[in-house]
């Protein structure tokens, strides 16, 4: 291969690349917000979880995306792990709809689609016409990537060289196999790389027999973008991918198996695939072959593995072991039926109220543990639990804006009025955690240590800060005057301990003991306990008013 048909391979597949980028992104933006909530709704079964995959990496051309979402859903606890094998399953076979688009070979029609699309991305008065002229252009440019390499790969189908290379593939299944692999893996996209094979297919440069061992690598290769996607992201979603991981490799490595068990197996695949291609009419051209290869596999393996998800999900804990603690999301004692009767959807506010005081109260220990240690498992504990502590927020908000409070007493509407001021107080306190945690992430990237005196100060301000919520919970829970004289006291305390210790670091710095990058970290970090502290004492305040004892 020359340099000259190098640039010209990678030029076609950058097309390839790009047009299959701006198809997903047209027909997501097309979509809006729905085909992630479908995802994250309609997977309530293994089966029900299997179809939405399909159709919705089916609608926007991108296993990978899907899979991708599907890891973010788990890491963020909308979808649990064995849910999320099903969709990864049907993700599996709705990418093969790329491969056989491809093998219609509209080639010819490239240009006419990039002109049409063009059109309305341009000139189109709404975004949805504009979308659907993204969806047209990437429809083209992808074709045009396709006629690009297959004219360039086209004197291979004369080549000694890679004749001879094709037929190792030929009597070596498991080089086939590995080569698809790692395309892939460089790449990211098992539909570039089968577009790829399509190509040299086309060109008669690879038949069947080697082609059908670099498709298995294809399906192992594609499982990279779900594995990269789940660096960072919670032990959960680590195992969602792993899970893409296992169900792909054990379909491949068992037919791959079979080739090497079984004589003359290649040829049974061709028999096999050509009489159920020949039935949906005429004979069928090896693109529509291996495109009808890629689905049949897929189909097939999820057919087999389906009924063992339970396996799957034994096996991925094994691989990665742990157990990830997901807190559900949105409301658990509430109902908008509850506003039927007010006095017991106050009670139940009451409980929602206590349930997201305890999630920032686990943000606060968790804090403290990656302030003494750091964690970055803990860091993305906290970091989760702040979205987790705002999407309760927003929901609580809106929930108490639709009581009636025409029809309630003034007691009852004094006691939303209650919650509705402790709910800020306890988002307060989530972000309070939050901003700690990111100091402390800047203190770990930069290597700043502190001295030992003032990690004393900070631990001593964590003691007293999870005394007063042990206390406020008591008091949010069942009311005790001495609890809120407490709570006010230690809020008071706090306010003199953050002066006192703010100008003993001063009188440091001035004598050159403390590193000043250090200064403004623990300063910082001494300001936000010190405001949860007054956030407890606004809630006091709070319960106070509302019972006239101030």
């Amino acid at each position: 291969m020359t340099i000259d048909m190098a640039f010209s391979l990678f030029g076609g597949l950058g097309l390839f690349i790009y047009g299959m980028v701006q198809m997903s992104e047209g027909l997501q933006k097309a979509a809006g917000k729905k085909l992630k909530n479908l995802l994250g709704m309609l997977t309530t079964n293994r089966f029900i979880g299997l179809l939405v995959g399909t159709v919705v990496t089916a609608i926007i051309q991108s296993s990978s995306a899907t899979t991708v979402m599907v890891v973010g859903f788990v890491n963020a606890g909308l979808m649990t792990l064995k849910q999320s094998i099903g969709v990864i399953m049907g993700a599996n076979i709705g990418t093969t709809i790329t491969a056989q688009l491809i093998a219609f070979n509209l080639s010819k029609y490239a240009l006419h689609a990039v002109a049409i699309g063009a059109v309305f991305y341009l000139f189109g008065k709404s975004n949805r016409s504009k979308y659907y002229g993204q969806v047209i252009f990437g429809f083209g440019v992808l074709f045009l990537g396709m006629t690009i390499m297959k004219d360039t790969m086209s004197p291979l189908g004369q080549s000694q060289f890679f004749a001879d290379m094709v037929q190792r593939f030929g009597r070596y299944p498991i080089l086939g196999l590995l080569v698809g692999a790692v395309v892939t893996m460089i790449i990211q996209s098992s539909s570039a790389s089968v577009g790829i094979l399509l190509s040299l297919m086309s060109v008669g440069a690879i038949d069947f027999m080697a082609a059908v061992p670099i498709l298995l690598g294809c399906n192992i290769g594609t499982t990279i973008t779900a594995i990269l996607s789940s660096i960072g992201a919670n032990r959960t979603a680590k195992q969602a991918a792993a899970a893409h991981l296992i169900f792909n490799v054990l379909g491949s490595v068992i037919v791959m198996a079979l080739y090497y068990i079984i004589p003359d197996f290649g040829n049974l695949i061709h028999r096999g695939i050509f009489r159920i291609s020949s039935f949906f009419g005429g004979v069928p051209s090896a693109e529509r072959m291996l495109a009808n290869t890629h689905t049949l596999f897929n189909v097939v393996n999820t057919l087999v593995w389906i009924p063992f998800v339970g396996f799957l999900v034994t096996l991925v804990r094994k691989m990665v072991p742990g157990e990830q603690i997901i807190i559900k999301r949105g409301l658990t004692y509430l109902d908008e039926r509850m506003l039927e009767t007010p006095g017991f959807a106050i009670s139940q506010l009451k409980k929602e109220v206590l349930r997201m005081y305890d999630i920032a109260a686990e943000m606060m220990a968790e804090t403290e543990n990656t302030f003494k240690e750091y964690d970055p498992e803990l860091v993305r504990a906290v970091e989760d639990k702040e979205e987790i502590i705002n999407e309760l927020e927003e929901e609580l908000v809106k929930f108490i804006t639709r009581f009636p409070r025409h029809s309630m007493s003034e007691a009852d509407i004094k006691a939303v009025d209650l919650y509705y001021a402790m709910i800020d107080d306890i988002e307060s306190i989530a972000d309070d955690a939050h901003g700690i945690v990111e100091l402390v992430r800047y203190k770990k990237e930069n290597d700043i240590e502190f001295s030992g005196e003032a990690s004393q100060t900070i631990d001593n301000c964590f003691s007293t800060v999870f005394e007063m919520m042990r206390d406020t919970r008591a008091i949010i829970e069942n009311f005790d005057e001495k609890l809120a004289e407490k709570i006010l006291a230690g809020e008071a305390y706090m306010d003199r301990y953050q002066i006192q210790n703010r100008n003993a670091h001063m009188e440091r710095l001035g004598q050159g003991i403390c590193d000043p990058n250090a200064g403004i970290i623990y300063l910082e970090v001494l300001d936000e306990l010190e405001h949860v502290s007054d956030q407890m004492a606004d809630i006091v305040h709070s319960i106070l008013d509302a019972r006239g004892r101030r």
